[in-house]
């Protein structure tokens, strides 16, 4: 629960995440759900679940499961 609650204070701001396999995401999380934090990030190539990402769009939205967060850090 103390990931949820990071993240609800986040919201809408530019942050840095950093998963428990050592994977680091910026953007700036839309949205946080009791399993999810969606975060926008500016690469056009993300990996969000079975798909991969349009490399010619910018802003997608990238879904991490709140399980594998490890850190996140205001930038």
């Amino acid at each position: 629960m103390e990931a949820y609650y990071n993240c609800l204070r986040c919201k809408n701001k530019r942050v840095r995440i950093l998963t428990r396999d050592g994977r680091q995401y910026e953007g700036v999380i839309t949205d946080v759900d009791r399993n999810n934090v969606y975060l926008r990030t500016d690469n056009g190539s993300v990996h969000t679940s079975a798909f991969w990402g349009n490399p010619f769009a910018s802003n997608q939205i990238l879904t991490l499961s709140l399980f594998t967060l490890l850190a996140i850090a205001l930038i």
